[in-house]
């Protein structure tokens, strides 16, 4: 009986590890992600950057609502009305 209670202890702290591992592990991957997104302001400084990423959110529908992509969007619209056609 002592033994199958130490078998679920221990399978019960192996689970609650591999949940708070993966909690971890998504909320790095998370602000991994932050660190990527550019703002509007570097966009319309970056036009060709803004561009290819333009591109790659026309292209897949599924990131189209991004922050990068959003922001590069805003940006290439705030550089035409302005303008300001970089190549």
């Amino acid at each position: 009986m002592k033994k199958n209670n130490l078998i679920m202890l221990i399978v019960a702290l192996a689970i609650v590890a591999i949940a708070a591992f993966k909690v971890t592990n998504a909320e790095s991957k998370a602000d991994a992600d932050k660190k990527d997104e550019k703002s509007v302001a570097w966009f319309v400084a970056n036009t060709k950057d803004a561009r290819d990423q333009n591109k790659q959110c026309h292209d897949n529908p599924g990131i189209q609502t991004t922050p990068n992509c959003l922001n590069s969007l805003h940006a290439l619209q705030i550089s035409f009305a302005g303008g300001n056609r970089q190549r």
